[in-house]
């Protein structure tokens, strides 16, 4: 599958909401304390657009998304890896892995740790964090309002 990497552009917004909205509900995770009841899931070219703060898509030969991450700060030196969600058929592609390649690229500059919450019963997501370097940790960093979401990661950037 061939597919780009790029910052995402407003005309992006609707169609990544689409693609973490389809991906929240296949793992079960359409509910409070998750991506689903965050409010700026629309608007993520006007929030991702400041130094430390980006979100990126992978887009296909046809210009649809395929999925898509972000780094937001979120505790002082550290990072959070936000809004990491693939289409199925995308998955496996490589396309998650140049998008996370990217992401924490770019919080090398800004931040010393990148942390991540996911869903328990979100599995490969777990593997392909665990995969690239991030360690499962217990304690929760900063403030997410993901309380739903059990596992978290971390990763040292320097």
């Amino acid at each position: 599958m061939d597919y780009k990497i790029r910052t995402i552009v407003a005309k992006d917004n609707k169609e990544i909401e689409t693609i973490i909205r389809n991906c929240l509900i296949e793992y079960g995770g359409n509910h409070e304390g998750t991506a689903w009841a965050d409010p700026d899931l629309c608007r993520f070219s006007e929030i991702y657009n400041t130094p430390g703060n980006c979100y990126w898509v992978a887009e296909d030969q046809n210009g649809c998304l395929l999925g898509g991450t972000g780094i937001g700060e979120l505790d002082g030196d550290i990072c959070e890896l936000q809004k990491m969600y693939m289409k199925p058929e995308a998955r496996g592609t490589g396309a998650a892995a140049e998008l996370l390649k990217t992401a924490l690229s770019y919080a090398k500059d800004y931040y010393r740790q990148c942390y991540l919450e996911t869903l328990d019963n979100m599995l490969p997501a777990q593997r392909f964090y665990e995969k690239n370097g991030f360690r499962r940790i217990h304690q929760t960093i900063g403030n997410t309002s993901h309380y739903a979401c059990e596992v978290k990661y971390i990763i040292d950037l320097k």
